[in-house]
């Protein structure tokens, strides 16, 4: 099957930067793509050439998307196997296209079959004009009108991202949180913890005795201990009084 021509899926979306200036900014799109399960990234005349030698320990890790990165010479031919393109920019530039925000780019690019390419610009100065022309639908970011300065490997991450909750990546795998302990061992650290406390003369006055008890058990009902961690502070507890009782014996 010719993947260049066949466009009967939809394709992970190809990451296009169009005249990178800095290989640490390569490098850190590398990695943002790979985070989110992209591996397709295709240079346009990178100002510094390539490989650039500054993208590596930016990756941290991501060596694989650098290795397979495909350069091309002009915007053009680096999209020319593309059924769809997109272009980011914070502004249309005089273009009458489709604008999309980072969410709706996601579901178009997840729903239209064929193979996606998305453009980011220079890190200074962003898609020019006869860059953007080439696009099918325009993708702007929403921010702040007022620090519009984002890095390209951000603006990244916020594409690729949008475009994973649209594959139900795995989550990585959590601890499996215990259920909260049977009532009847944490009566037990609370029995422990009142014995210990009496002799101390914790609940005097006597005659607030009753309230303190109570406060005492909301206090200690409240977190929703499992029984590993009932079992710890009923550890800690005896540890305490059998000091106390070492203490005790060698006066």
């Amino acid at each position: 099957m010719n993947s260049r021509t066949d466009s009967s899926l939809s394709m992970p979306p190809v990451i296009v930067l169009v005249r990178p200036q800095l290989g640490e900014n390569i490098g850190k799109a590398a990695r943002a793509m790979l985070n989110f399960g992209l591996t397709q990234l295709r240079l346009v005349a990178p100002r510094d050439g390539w490989p650039n030698p500054a993208a590596g320990p930016a990756a941290a890790g991501a060596d694989m998307v650098l290795e397979r990165a495909a350069v091309f010479n002009s915007v053009a031919e680096a999209v020319a196997d593309c059924n769809h393109v997109h272009a980011t920019t914070v502004r249309k530039r005089g273009i009458s296209k489709p604008v999309l925000d980072p969410v709706g780019a996601a579901m178009r690019i997840h729903q239209d079959k064929g193979r996606h390419a998305i453009l980011f610009g220079p890190e200074r100065s962003g898609l020019e004009t006869d860059d953007v022309a080439l696009a099918r639908t325009i993708i702007t970011i929403p921010i702040n009108p007022q620090f519009g300065s984002l890095n390209l490997a951000q603006a990244v991450i916020l594409l690729v991202y949008e475009w994973s909750k649209t594959q139900h990546l795995a989550q990585p795998t959590l601890t499996q949180e215990l259920p909260p302990a049977p009532q009847e061992e944490l009566d037990g650290l609370i029995a422990q913890l009142e014995a210990m406390l009496e002799p101390a003369g914790y609940f005097s006055p006597y005659s607030r005795e009753v309230a303190t008890r109570r406060t005492l058990h909301t206090v200690l009902t409240r977190p929703g201990w499992n029984h590993l961690e009932v079992r710890t502070m009923r550890g800690v507890l005896t540890t305490l009084a059998r000091q106390r009782r070492n203490d005790e014996s060698r006066s």
